[in-house]
């Protein structure tokens, strides 16, 4: 699971979005996937782990273009429809807190990668669409990488990413599920939060060392 999610981190960030216009989906992650590559391979503080530059790139070029409400509906799953209104609140806060310290260390171990879009179609009705591309890195073997988007009034927005098949909503799902029936949604909340703050004091910790 760690793996995946290192996998994830490092690219889930190349789908950040510019909203001018209604770009289609597969034109969005490619053209932004470039930008920030360069932005990661020319900035010697982002690699090093320079924490406020990663977040600031995270808040410009990620955090605006996914529905983290959806992906935190999709990742609790039936337990969704048991929790109030605050609950829902609090557990999306704390799975975006999650994955953007997931999407930060994954900055740091940037080594050369690439991403390729493959060939895609898509009927022009369409509100849902599925990009598949592939993370080449030298030396290693091609990982295949698929975003579930959406079409909403704000432009396309990713509420899932799958690595070699592997659906990271449905990943949490299993996690989630033994947690909130084990402890309850109070109890997965929780453990979300805890799990935060250490890898905020880590990182903190990190920062003040160098």
């Amino acid at each position: 699971m760690k793996g995946l999610l290192k996998v994830i981190a490092g690219f889930l960030c190349m789908i950040g979005f510019a909203q001018a216009e209604m770009v289609a989906p597969d034109e969005l992650i490619k053209t932004t996937a470039q930008d920030v590559l360069v932005i990661v391979k020319q900035d010697k503080d982002i690699q090093a782990g320079n924490q406020k530059k990663i977040l600031d790139l995270v808040d410009a070029k990620v955090l605006p273009h996914f529905d983290f409400v959806r992906m935190t509906r999709l990742a609790v799953g039936k337990h969704w429809r048991t929790a109030t209104n605050e609950q829902k609140q609090a557990l999306v806060t704390e799975f975006r807190n999650m994955l953007v310290r997931t999407y930060t260390k994954a900055f740091t171990v940037y080594r050369d990668q690439s991403v390729e879009v493959k060939p895609f179609k898509m009927a022009a009705d369409a509100t849902e669409a599925t990009v598949k591309t592939t993370i080449n890195k030298p030396g290693a073997p091609p990982v295949p990488v698929d975003y579930e988007m959406e079409k909403t009034t704000d432009g396309w927005k990713a509420f899932d990413v799958a690595i070699e098949g592997v659906s990271m909503v449905t990943s949490y799902r299993g996690t989630f599920d033994t947690q909130i029936q084990q402890n309850g949604i109070d109890g997965l909340i929780k453990m979300l939060s805890d799990k935060n703050a250490n890898a905020a004091n880590v990182a903190l910790q990190k920062a003040e060392t160098k």
